[in-house]
């Protein structure tokens, strides 16, 4: 007979749910009537705060992040509160100096925080290291995790030993973070074995439904002893988003796994997102399509769209299979990263690149370079070093952490905006976003008109537009006459 073993939840629908499925635009007055009903559910935590949503909230919706978990935490009293971290990336898309990092997390747990979920674009714990410490420090649980992929040389030992090195570095929990929905029902059983075995901390396991694979995946994780898992509520789950809370709850009841959530509530919960959602668009295919292009090229679902705006900026949407082609071979260029945040954004505009300019690298992208000299990390796998000296010619790479070579920022960002600060939070915010976090103050104080967003309907056509711009934020410095353009001005590489 099964041990009864009661199996938490983490409810994703306040952050990774809509950004999976609606490009990250619920506002927070959109959330705010139901939460004190999902604060008597009793979810392990609701995720509510991180990835796509800081960004989101100043540079769409005109509202400040940090006031969006201040209210999140005011409503939900009882529930914790966890949120998505880059690592040191934070929540923008390069490394940013350890003040930073710890301002920000310092700031975040005053805000009410309980768990953030730490996770690393390469698996490079290096890059892990100081946000978890900092989450030691002013005692908010640190989950960290492992993005999974699948290559050459990512197996299940190679996931264990993340987990072990993690654990010893004081990680409270751990997660696996299957982002593109590729981990199989067997694998997730055998992977949750084996990490039970290997590390005495809670497992969860956090899928994408991209491939159709999640809810089975979760009952054989369930099987094997994993602690909790991510679901979102039925209006904003399957497709990119998450397997549905109130699916997995009735799957589970009466089991030894029954999670003991309140249905009656859960089901309040989805009547709230079911209108909610009529305010947005969602293509079928985001919403419920199975997309088994990701088990041949692992592109998650949200790098297929951007691949297709990028492609569409150039007149060349019939290169896609070409460029889905590219994707693999610059994936194994590059060492085999996980296709998640920036890394996914690097691989991807290069096939891009690659694919239009009809000769691999014949041009880089400006990531790319940066990538290859180190300045994200160490990558699961060797590069190919016949590219590295291509691109970098003379310099070497560097191999220690890459954040030891950046310098403290937070002196430099008070002194940048400091006729616009109001609050401490606000030099954090500008260190991470500049530029967007400047309109966004001055929007605030009143020196620029106020952002009137689209309504909920058009945010597809504001992601698209988002999307085709191939720069990230830059690390490290180029030589900018150096820079191609596309026919919108906007830098897409640097010749080699």
């Amino acid at each position: 007979m099964t041990e009864k073993r009661k199996v938490l939840i983490t409810d994703t629908s306040l952050r990774d749910a809509h950004q999976s499925l609606m490009a990250t635009r619920m506002k927070t007055e959109e959330m705010v009537p139901i939460l004190e009903v999902m604060d008597q559910v009793g979810y392990h935590s609701l995720e509510v705060w991180g990835g796509a949503t800081f960004d989101s909230c100043m540079r769409f919706l005109d509202e400040d992040p940090w006031e969006r978990l201040r209210i999140l935490r005011k409503h939900l009293k009882n529930t914790k509160l966890q949120m998505l971290l880059r690592g040191q990336n934070l929540v923008g898309y390069r490394h940013y100096g350890d003040d930073v990092v710890e301002a920000f997390i310092k700031n975040t747990a005053e805000c009410g925080l309980d768990i953030i979920r730490i996770f690393d674009a390469l698996n490079d714990v290096r890059n892990m290291e100081k946000a978890l410490e900092v989450c030691k420090k002013v005692g908010i649980h640190a989950q960290t995790t492992v993005s999974y992929t699948i290559s050459p040389y990512h197996d299940i030992a190679h996931f264990v030993d993340i987990a072990r090195k993690l654990s010893e570095m004081g990680a409270d929990s751990f997660c696996i973070k299957d982002m593109a929905g590729l981990i199989s029902p067997y694998d997730a059983y055998e992977l949750v074995g084996q990490l039970k075995e290997a590390v005495d901390i809670p497992i969860q396991l956090h899928c994408h439904y991209t491939s159709g694979m999640a809810s089975m995946a979760y009952l054989k994780a369930i099987e094997a002893g994993v602690d909790v898992i991510d679901t979102a509520s039925s209006p904003l789950s399957l497709g990119t988003s998450q397997p549905p809370t109130d699916t997995m709850v009735t799957a589970l009841r009466g089991t030894p796994y029954d999670t003991e959530l309140d249905q009656e509530l859960l089901l309040q919960v989805s009547n709230h997102f079911k209108e909610i959602r009529k305010n947005y668009v969602i293509p079928v295919d985001v919403a419920l399509g199975v997309d088994t292009n990701v088990l041949t090229y692992q592109v998650p679902g949200g790098m297929i769209s951007n691949l297709v705006s990028q492609l569409a900026e150039q007149n060349a949407t019939h290169l896609l299979s070409q460029v889905l082609e590219e994707v693999p071979r610059v994936r194994a260029d590059l060492g085999y990263p996980p296709l998640v945040t920036p890394s996914s954004q690097i691989v991807g505009t290069q096939a891009v690149v690659n694919v239009i300019m009809g000769e691999r690298y014949k041009m880089v992208s400006t990531e790319v370079k940066n990538y290859l000299k180190g300045l994200y990390g160490q990558p699961p796998a060797p590069m190919n070093e016949e590219l590295q000296e291509k691109v970098l010619k003379e310099e070497e790479p560097i191999t220690n952490r890459p954040a030891d070579n950046l310098p403290p920022e937070m002196e430099k960002s008070r002194e940048a905006i400091k006729d616009l600060m109001e609050k401490e939070e606000d030099a954090i915010t500008y260190a991470i976003f500049p530029q967007v976090a400047e309109a966004f103050f001055k929007r605030r104080k009143g020196l620029e008109p106020p952002l009137h967003g689209p309504p909920g309907k058009e945010a597809r056509e504001e992601e698209k537009a988002e999307a085709a711009d191939l720069n990230l934020e830059k690390i490290g410095s180029v030589d900018p006459a150096m820079a191609v353009k596309d026919k919108e001005g906007r830098t897409i590489g640097y010749p080699i």
